[in-house]
């Protein structure tokens, strides 16, 4: 392959860079693209993994088919069955007439499965039916559809990892990832970085009629150090704020920093070192929520007790629970519950003597306190939410990254409190 022909597809696609790894996927990519092996892109979010089944479609003989880009990780679980292969009338609520889905759209054609690792272990077993045999059967239907789509998929998740897990069927991988092509992230693509920027500045300046801004040499050292997290679509997110806002076109080192997230505790990237999602304000709300529910179990297990006249033997649950509140204290000759669920002789009564029990004088308060304790943590995840979408702005997406949850389960708690964002 010669090095012309990759810089006309580089060219034809407004792909910028040199970075030997760039280059090999889209070598990787030219190369299999008139084949119809199903091809994994991996990488981490924002580096770009969408262009590669472009790359791979155009350059194909189903070129002059459809091409249908798909985002798993955005289609509610209830409704992708129906999104991809299709539903027949009256098939669920809603169903109100017979639907083709994006299997029977595409025939002949391409179809990028976007966050594959989001698929619904149901839609999964669908899936690797439809690349072994080229058959698929609609929603509520019986008749078996034949279909020729060639599969392209991504993901930025550890594969191997959400197989252990049991999120992922192993043999779909196996049959998805042929040929795996990987995007390396931006902090690895050193030169590239300011190709990018520069690139940027200039198709903004176009978009929004003004002079590209410029960087000062000293923009341009911490431009190429920054660890760029969101990768391309960070960098170029940042290079559209500057252009838009900024008055001065010649963009200083202390002005730039500015716009970069944390930029006070700004250090040059250690490659291998992985980012963490979770800040200490973060950490401190999920702690809340696990206590909450161990005092909500012990709540419980009092009024078990009182209701049993004290004559109550713990479940193995209420004893883990129990030594897992108290496990720091010293009991003296007294020995812990045995934690569930290991099998143990049974537990001694607690016998709850009535002659020397007084009720608690607050217990109307404490139920009250109880709620609002509830509500008052609510709000808190909710504020984590709001906070991380304002910080991306609206990006939900790269807002789930931030919170460490998958995007599915970010779209319904947005649902679920009504965030505007």
């Amino acid at each position: 392959m010669s090095t012309m022909s990759l810089q006309q597809i580089k060219q034809r696609f407004g792909i910028i860079g040199n970075a030997p790894q760039l280059n090999r996927a889209l070598e990787v990519a030219m190369q299999v693209a008139p084949t119809d092996i199903s091809v994994l892109v991996t990488g981490e979010s924002g580096t770009g993994k969408e262009i590669i089944p472009q790359v791979i479609h155009q350059l194909s003989t189903r070129k002059h088919n459809e091409y249908i880009a798909v985002n798993c990780g955005a289609i509610p679980e209830g409704t992708i069955d129906s999104e991809l292969f299709g539903h027949e009338k009256g098939s669920f609520t809603g169903a109100t007439g017979s639907r083709q889905g994006y299997f029977e759209v595409a025939d002949g054609g391409t179809i990028f499965l976007d966050e594959v690792a989001e698929l619904p272990m149901q839609t999964q077993v669908r899936l690797l039916r439809v690349l072994e045999t080229g058959e698929f059967i609609r929603v509520g239907s019986s008749k078996v559809i034949k279909t020729n789509v060639r599969v392209v998929a991504a993901t930025n998740e550890n594969m191997q990892r959400a197989i252990q897990s049991g999120k992922f069927r192993e043999d779909l991988l196996y049959r998805l990832s042929t040929v795996p092509i990987s995007l390396p992230p931006l902090r690895q693509r050193q030169d590239d970085i300011y190709l990018l920027f520069r690139k940027f500045a200039s198709d903004f300046a176009e978009k929004y009629r003004m002079p590209a801004v410029k960087l000062t040499p000293d923009a341009v050292e911490i431009l190429n150090a920054y660890h760029w997290p969101g990768n391309i679509r960070q960098l170029k997110n940042l290079v559209e704020q500057i252009s838009v806002i900024e008055q001065e076109r010649d963009i200083d080192g202390p002005r730039l920093q500015s716009y970069l997230p944390q930029a006070e505790e700004f250090f040059p990237a250690v490659v291998g070192v992985q980012e963490t999602k979770i800040d200490e304000r973060e950490l401190m709300y999920k702690f809340l929520f696990d206590m909450k529910n161990d005092l909500n179990e012990l709540k419980k297990l009092v009024v078990e007790l009182l209701n049993n006249q004290g004559d109550f033997n713990l479940s193995h649950d209420q004893a883990a629970v129990v030594n897992r509140l108290y496990h720091d204290i010293n009991l003296g000759e007294q020995r812990m519950l045995p934690p569930a669920p290991i099998k143990a002789e049974p537990v001694k009564p607690v016998v709850f003597d009535p002659d020397t029990y007084r009720e608690p004088e607050t217990e109307d308060y404490e139920l009250h306190e109880e709620v609002q304790e509830s509500l008052s943590l609510e709000d808190r995840e909710k504020e984590l939410i709001q906070k991380a979408l304002d910080k991306h702005r609206g990006r939900r997406k790269y807002a789930a990254e931030e919170l460490g949850i998958s995007e599915r389960t970010l779209y319904r708690k947005i649902k679920e409190y009504d965030i505007q964002g």
